[in-house]
Formats: structure tokens, C-alpha cells, sequence
């Protein structure tokens, strides 16, 4: 089964365009190094939790909005091969590619797929 990274974000609402095109940019290099597909979704109907929420869980203020996102590779294996050939690209250096938020409150994950219809 297919093996899925995924992100959750707090994106200043401003900087949706920009946004987009670092996802974009970044979007080619996981297709490069083997992931099947890449998912870019803008919160649109995402409630504010009072124990917990995707708002909460990435600190979001009042002038960002919720990005969430996932990576699908072929298996772990291959994910695990491509994140060490992604560290090696340019792109992929420290300052080379200015995050348009703030990664310190980005959360993320690998998972294994379960179910898939």
C-alpha cells in the first residue's frame, strides 16, 4: 500500500499566491524523487476547536488560514529513499527557499495506508 506525509499549516491569508507557488515549486521535486501525488488544500470551512482543531494545533491568528496538505509515495521505503536524495537538492538548503509561513508551527507526520477505495 501507498504510504502518505502529511502537513497541517498556518499560512498568512495574504500570501495564498505565494503560497501556491512554493507548494508548486516543491510539488516538482517530491514528483522527481518518485511520490505519486501531492495535495495542496486552503482551509475554507475549518472551526475553531476549544480542546482541539487544525486551527489550535498550528497556533493559527486571526490573519492566516489553515493549509492542509499530503505527500503520497508508492511505499515507506520509497518516501525514506526520497527524503534523502530531497535533502540534497538545492532547493531544499537552508535559506535557498523562504517559507512563506512559519515552519516552527507546522505539524507533520508519516502515515501508512490503511484503506484506500
Amino acid at each position: 500500500m501507498t504510504y502518505v506525509d502529511g502537513f497541517v499549516a498556518a499560512v498568512p491569508t495574504e500570501k495564498r499566491a505565494e503560497y501556491l507557488a512554493y507548494a508548486t515549486q516543491f510539488a516538482a521535486l517530491f514528483k522527481k524523487h518518485g511520490a505519486l501525488k501531492i495535495v495542496e488544500n486552503w482551509g475554507d470551512d475549518v472551526p475553531e476547536g476549544k480542546q482541539t482543531s487544525f486551527p489550535l494545533a498550528v497556533q493559527r491568528e486571526p490573519h492566516e488560514s489553515v493549509v492542509f496538505s499530503w505527500v503520497v509515495w508508492p511505499s515507506r521505503e520509497a518516501r525514506d529513499t526520497a527524503w534523502k536524495t530531497l535533502m540534497e537538492e538545492p532547493a531544499m538548503q537552508p535559506g535557498a527557499s523562504p517559507m512563506p509561513f512559519d515552519g516552527k508551527r507546522m505539524i507533520y507526520g508519516g502515515f501508512q495506508t490503511i484503506l484506500e477505495t
